[in-house]
């Protein structure tokens, strides 16, 4: 049973179901969604960047967007999946954030093994879950955004506290990477230029390019998407206007954000507004 919820304000989308939502990585693919996997009382089999690993049964997995899967083998599965605009679109805790422990913080593809105990907690939020998608209303969207929030929350007090946990060591791709979210996530609003995060990171800008294309990114890309998901918020949660938003995101001339946020949602920053009310 798969349930899918979206949002067409924000292009948020969460999905949860069985094993049926990892079919689509019969073949080496690039996860595109966060990506939680729970095993009940049986064991399945996943491949993560060339590297295989067994998820014991009751245990968790935890996957990135930039990660390339292929599902080899599990049943009785309990999937979540989610995209940036979903979870990234609130402010979290620099931990259980988009660029916290569980998804930029480990050597090794986070995998928690979870007691009875635990086990039985993810139960009963997952029965919460499926709850609220029978809700809909105005609020649905916030609700589940919390809910998500809580089950971040709980793996990664799980991971945190996992016998030999070991942060990301330095100069790997994966923690140059989330040095690199850090950064933006603190200077987005003042800071649009490659240059001055490679500099932060004592890289060169080709360094930063080069490196990021191996996980089908860009310096860039992360830059202008920061970007776009602040001004989302503004608009949303906000009533400030088109050039204050520009202005508070680093834009002295609204029509350059105008012209970026055209060019990433397809809808200028005004007629993105008007599709948040009609859609109310």
């Amino acid at each position: 049973m798969q349930q899918t919820f979206t949002e067409f304000s924000t292009n948020a989308i969460l999905k949860i179901g069985d094993e049926s939502l990892l079919s689509i990585y019969k073949e080496s693919t690039q996860a595109a969604l966060y990506t939680f996997i729970r095993t009940h009382d049986t064991k399945a089999e996943i491949i993560v960047d060339s590297i295989p690993y067994t998820i014991e049964a009751g245990s968790l997995l935890v996957l990135t967007p930039v990660q390339y899967i292929q599902f080899v083998k599990g049943e009785n599965l309990v999937v979540y999946q989610f995209n940036q605009e979903f979870y990234c679109i609130k402010d979290y805790d620099q931990e259980v954030s988009c660029a916290g422990l569980l998804f930029f913080g480990n050597v090794h593809v986070p995998l928690i093994g979870l007691s009875t105990e635990e086990a039985h907690k993810f139960s009963i939020l997952h029965e919460v879950f499926m709850d609220e998608f029978d809700t809909k209303d105005s609020i649905q969207a916030e609700m589940l955004r919390m809910l998500m929030a809580r089950f971040i929350i709980i793996s990664t007090r799980l991971l945190k506290a996992k016998e030999g946990f070991v942060e990301t060591t330095k100069n790997t791709k994966i923690e140059l990477l989330r040095e690199f979210n850090m950064l933006v996530e603190t200077h987005f609003k003042a800071e649009h230029s490659v240059s001055y995060y490679a500099d932060k990171l004592f890289k060169s800008p080709k360094t930063l390019s080069n490196t990021f294309s191996k996980l089908n990114t860009s310096p860039l890309q992360i830059i202008h998407d920061r970007i776009i998901l602040e001004a989302k918020r503004l608009l949303i949660y906000t009533d400030k206007t088109a050039k204050e938003i520009a202005y508070e995101v680093g834009f002295e001339d609204a029509s350059h954000l105008s012209r970026l946020f055209k060019k990433n949602t397809s809808f200028s920053p005004s007629d993105f507004k008007k599709q948040l009310k009609t859609t109310v």
